[in-house]
């Protein structure tokens, strides 16, 4: 009998039933599959969608997920989001073995990041990295800060001159534009960079656009970047002309930049300046306008540490601040220490570059192990009350003597802990000192909070911090 128009052949029904339970087979043997995987892993939050996971709800505010995720499935626990299994550590003997384990690997974690921000080789990244890092660690270690102490100084004089006698700004602008110029010119040479008064704007502003979507170059194709792109194409051009120009001069003083790029291959040494002043700039600024705010919203803290400075440094005057200038204000020692606790990275990472054990879990070769200082410095076992900015929990370290208090990890810590950590304590001690030194402060308003949306570097504020300023 011939079918109408609407009605099915029992042979179409035949084959829609064999369609659907191949179909339930396939779902069936992927979920079996995806069990059998985890199987002896941390648990796991991977959405619904292969490959993608959480990456939209991870994106949206990655700090508040991390945490979110914690109290949801405890202290190790993996997210998936698009491609990337990262498993987290949150407890302290955990931590250990992230920073201690064999079986992690820094580089193999950072090194496409590297690629897509600076446009470095493989080849190169691996030839190089080790060298960069244990020299800058030994140009910037304690013993040395000396021989930028007094330059760093008059360079933070001559930018701090030039602001108005009474002004008012957005505080972390205003810190921008008091140490952007000094430390580059004292990092890289003024005569190899362009911080003179005409040309300095524009530099700071690239570089700012560069800063601001570092995070999101560092995993997207600049196609979707394109402001940000501009951005480092301006920054390499900048530098490729300024390390030509150097080739070409003489000069008896050894600058970091000259240092840096007699090391590396030339095809890359534009390459490794701007990651030079990325790591210079990007979490020294954002961590000076923190404490300064922190300051400033703490009454009885500022009041104490303006008369520290004011009694041991006195009225600004022509002769520079030293290293033992700067060990008389341990206040604004805790002070800084306390603000870096406060706005730590989101995450740092490693590689996982064989199986390795946490607790009763397996964490799979080719995973990312992920620790967050940000929220292991919420760890009320090892700091009080976390989310007070309260200086004095830091008596109890040594930080005359580089010793800081159990369960911080703000520098991040094993073979490739942060090579400028004493260099950026000193410049951000120095330049507060001297802006306190110099003006009167007042905030306008409330200090804002901080962003949940970055896990890369020092966080940065969701909204403008208006301050007024007057000259002493």
């Amino acid at each position: 009998m011939a079918t109408t128009i609407g009605e099915h052949s029992p042979g179409d029904e035949l084959f829609n039933a064999f369609k659907y339970m191949i179909l339930f087979s396939l779902c069936f043997a992927f979920f079996s599959w995806r069990n059998i995987v985890k199987k002896g892993r941390p648990p796991c939050m991977d959405g619904w969608i292969p490959w993608f996971g959480c990456a939209i709800d991870f994106g949206k505010a990655p700090l508040d997920f991390i945490e979110e995720t914690r109290r949801k499935l405890g202290p190790v626990f993996t997210i998936v989001a698009a491609g990337r299994w990262m498993t987290f550590v949150t407890e302290p003997e955990d931590i250990t073995t992230f920073f201690q384990s064999p079986n992690l690997d820094f580089q193999k974690a950072v090194q496409d990041p590297v690629s897509h921000t600076a446009s470095v080789s493989t080849e190169s990244f691996f030839q190089y990295h080790t060298k960069i890092h244990d020299t800058i660690k030994g140009r910037l270690a304690p013993a040395n800060l000396h021989n930028f102490c007094s330059d760093l100084w008059g360079e933070f004089k001559q930018q701090l001159e030039q602001l108005e006698h009474h002004g008012k700004d957005d505080l972390n602008k205003l810190v921008r534009r008091c140490m952007f110029a000094a430390v580059v010119n004292n990092l890289f040479g003024a005569e190899n960079v362009p911080t003179d008064k005409d040309r300095v704007q524009e530099f700071s502003d690239t570089f700012v656009k560069y800063d601001a979507d570092f995070e999101y170059g560092s995993q997207l194709p600049p196609f979707f970047l394109r402001e940000w792109a501009e951005s480092k194409k301006w920054l390499l051009s900048l530098f490729s002309r300024s390390i030509a120009n150097m080739e070409r001069k003489e000069t008896e003083s050894q600058t970091l930049l000259q240092s840096l790029t007699k090391m590396v291959d030339r095809p890359h040494a534009p390459n490794y300046a701007l990651l030079m002043l990325w790591a210079s700039q990007a979490n020294a600024v954002p961590m000076s306008f923190w404490v300064l705010a922190m300051i400033l919203s703490n009454e009885d803290v500022h009041a104490a540490v303006k008369k520290e400075v004011q009694d041991h440094l006195g009225p600004p005057g022509d002769e520079p601040i030293t290293e033992e200038d700067l060990k008389k204000l341990p206040l604004l020692k805790r002070c800084i220490m306390e603000a870096i606790r406060l706005r730590s990275p989101g995450v740092i990472t490693r590689a996982v570059d064989k199986p390795l054990k946490i607790r009763k879990y397996i964490v799979p070769k080719g995973h990312l192990l992920m620790m967050s200082p940000y929220w292991a410095h919420r760890n009320p076992n090892f700091f009080p009350e976390p989310d007070k900015f309260l200086p004095d929990r830091w008596l109890d370290a040594d930080l005359e003597k580089n010793l800081f208090l159990d369960g911080f990890v703000g520098f991040g810590g094993g073979r490739y802990q942060c090579p400028g950590r004493w260099f950026a304590l000193m410049e951000i001690q120095m330049l507060l000192a001297m802006m306190i030194q110099m003006f009167d402060f007042k905030l306008l308003g409330e200090v804002p909070k901080e962003s949940p949306l970055h896990v890369v570097g020092t966080q940065q504020p969701v909204g403008p911090c208006p301050v007024e300023w007057t000259k002493i």
